[in-house]
């Protein structure tokens, strides 16, 4: 037993890691995964100097994330095509952080979260998003981009960063600032690299026009001595690996946000791969390998100084549109990236910060699918109230909380549509080989009532009530073979309607019990009442038998004619549950 389960723990570990197949699949067009990576890069490169400065670890905090995060989760992620990086979510959950244990905890945080997310992947978590209903994702999705486009106000508007860590009090406070002393020229860059940005989009929607903004911008403020704060001076190259940031003594107290940062990495990955996937044909991301990726690229990113890194839709989606095919794309722009890094470090220090924040305005802007979000609407009342309450949760709360607010609204609200499946009705007594004579007495003291749908928890107390209701008869048959569930309530509240009408001298039988129910009636109680002194009815015909027999001994009913047989021994074409 020991060598198989070993046999199987090491399957599962290696069916996680880099196979041959992805060797071959690089190399089948490695010109056409080069040219996207480089594309990707250069789209790549603005925001992640513009995550990184929003985080608050400053721009080259997010290069390093872009480069050793992008490289590790291209190898070792579960999708050929995601591109990893720092991202606007990320950068919501990481602000608050900054804010209350300093920078050095983001890299602590974010390595704890990289820990949990191999664990996850070793428990083949993955599977699981699959649960997450589309309205939570699209709601998600715009709160964020109302969270990454608040953020760029201060820059944008050429002031210093307020204090706080709630998005809308620091936008309020950045224009109560602006009001004091105007500063146009910021706000003439950022704008002009919104417009740029967003027209160019529309025109020609594979030139990587991010970088063009960026680039004029930069230009327009060294040659004309705009008075606009550039990003300030990077290192010539990524730090050597440290441990030093490490904060022992505080790890319970950072445990929350690393769950946070997890859940986050988590779910956005696994969201954009999902994304990549329905971009192309035949390609499948492996969710549980996705998670490893994920979880090893934030174990080194903050090694390197980088923050917690994810699976970035917007990169993704570049990757997808420029034709890649394999992990050379990626891997590619994650080289490119580190070349930038260490030549071109000087130049980069220059661009304003009011030219990211133009960026990141726009990727907010590009971010809000409008026809999506209008189809969420016009769908049902339940999603259009997911959507929105998770938008409006994301903004006021942050990215866990609304995440988990919507998951329970959802959940609520899927439990409330299934349980009104649920039916409970009075139906006819099967005529079988009775005359209409005998039929007619048996009308007057037997009901028969067929339970529909499940019966848990959610629809079980409107059940109790109706069929507590029922009066002047003598015999209740249930019909359960149409059950399809049933949990401890459902059960339990079933057992508590029968003991009710047995004490009313109302006699209950059951028909068509399937053996998934016997096991949760049998565990309380309810079993043996149902079967009353060890008869059990496989249909209803014979329940029905059954009923006239205790009527027959209570003197109700006239004895059956000797000719006349219990259809249990002579009726095999019926079904065996009714």
């Amino acid at each position: 037993m020991s060598t198989a389960f070993a046999r199987a723990s090491w399957a599962r570990i290696t069916s996680l890691l880099p196979s041959r197949e992805d060797l071959a699949e690089a190399r089948r067009d490695p010109r056409r995964d080069l040219l996207a990576g480089l594309t990707v890069a250069i789209v790549a490169l603005p925001l992640a100097l513009g995550f990184g400065v929003s985080s608050g670890l400053g721009a080259e905090a997010g290069l390093a994330t872009a480069v050793v995060a992008g490289a590790l989760a291209a190898v070792f992620g579960g999708s050929n095509l995601q591109v990893s990086g720092p991202t606007g979510a990320m950068t919501v959950v990481l602000v608050p952080i900054v804010a209350q244990y300093g920078p050095t905890a983001v890299l602590t945080v974010g390595l704890m979260a990289g820990v949990m997310l191999v664990v996850l992947a070793a428990l083949r978590a993955g599977r699981y998003m699959q649960y997450v209903p589309a309205p939570l994702i699209e709601g998600f999705t715009l709160g964020i981009a109302g969270v990454i486009g608040l953020q760029q106000v201060p820059n944008a508007l050429g002031v210093p960063k307020p204090e706080g860590d709630k998005v809308l009090v620091v936008t309020w406070r950045a224009v109560e600032e602006f009001v004091k002393a105007p500063n146009w020229t910021a706000v003439g860059l950022a704008v002009c690299v919104v417009a740029l940005m967003l027209a160019g989009a529309r025109w020609r929607p594979t030139v990587p026009f991010s970088i063009v903004a960026v680039v004029a911008a930069t230009v327009a403020a060294q040659v004309a001595h705009l008075a606009v704060e550039p990003i300030g001076d990077l290192p010539a190259g990524l730090p050597a690996p440290s441990l030093s940031f490490l904060e022992l003594g505080s790890l319970g107290s950072l445990l929350p946000p690393a769950v946070a940062v997890a859940a986050l990495a988590a779910l956005e990955s696994l969201m954009s791969a999902a994304a990549a996937d329905a971009m192309t044909v035949g390609q499948r991301h492996d969710p549980d390998r996705e998670l490893l990726g994920q979880g090893l690229a934030n174990i080194a990113a903050p090694l390197f100084g980088g923050v917690p890194a994810t699976g970035a839709i917007a990169r993704t989606a570049v990757n997808v549109r420029t034709g890649a095919g394999s992990r050379l794309a990626a891997l590619t722009h994650a080289a490119v990236l580190a070349v930038i890094v260490f030549a071109a470090a000087p130049l980069v220090s220059k661009i304003p910060l009011a030219a990211l924040a133009g960026v990141l305005l726009a990727t907010a802007i590009r971010m809000v699918e409008v026809g999506s979000l209008k189809a969420m609407a016009k769908a049902t009342r339940s999603d259009a109230l997911i959507l929105v309450l998770t938008a409006a949760a994301t903004l006021a709360l942050d990215l866990v909380y609304a995440v988990i607010i919507g998951l329970v609204v959802a959940g609520a609200l899927a439990l409330r549509a299934v349980a009104k499946q649920a039916r409970f009705d009075q139906v006819p007594l099967d005529r079988g080989d009775h005359t209409a004579e005998e039929h007619a007495l048996l009308a007057e003291h037997i009901v028969a009532y067929r339970i529909d749908g499940p019966l848990f928890f959610a629809a079980a107390h409107r059940f109790l009530l109706e069929l507590t209701e029922v009066a002047d008869v003598r015999v209740v048959i249930l019909r359960m073979s149409r059950v399809s569930t049933m949990d401890a309530t459902g059960a339990l509240v079933l057992k508590d309607a029968v003991e009710k009408l047995n004490r009313r001298g109302i006699l209950v039988l059951a028909s068509g019990i399937r053996p998934g129910q016997r096991q949760v009636l049998e565990s309380v109680g309810a079993l043996k009442l149902l079967c009353h002194e060890g008869r059990e009815y496989a249909t209803t015909p014979e329940a029905i038998w059954g009923a006239r027999d205790h009527l027959e001994m209570a003197g109700v009913l006239p004895a059956i004619p000797a000719q006349r047989t219990n259809p249990k021994s002579t009726d095999t074409s019926e079904e065996p549950v009714r």
